[in-house]
């Protein structure tokens, strides 16, 4: 018994620009946390110093979390989009 897919799959004629898109989007992201690595690395006392209540730390890392959930949106969305107007 089981059952079959949830949807019909074909070809994905977006998938190009969804591969250049996340590749992109990877990058950004990447150098990012490259700069917060590297600042850790060269300046660690930086890191101690306390803004709006809590150490710069703290604010990177929530920065960058945010970040990649602001980015996953905009990705989904774009992708979406390229789907629609290039599956139809």
């Amino acid at each position: 018994m089981g059952h079959g897919p949830a949807v019909k799959l074909g070809k994905d004629n977006a998938s190009a620009y969804k591969t250049r898109l996340g590749v992109k989007m990877f990058i950004v992201y990447t150098l990012v946390y490259a700069i917060f690595v590297a600042t850790n690395a060269t300046n660690p006392k930086s890191m101690q110093e306390v803004y709006l209540g809590q150490t710069a730390a703290v604010l990177w890392g929530f920065g960058l979390i945010g970040l990649a959930l602001v980015m996953a949106i905009i990705y989904n969305n774009l992708c979406t989009k390229a789907e629609i107007t290039m599956n139809s």
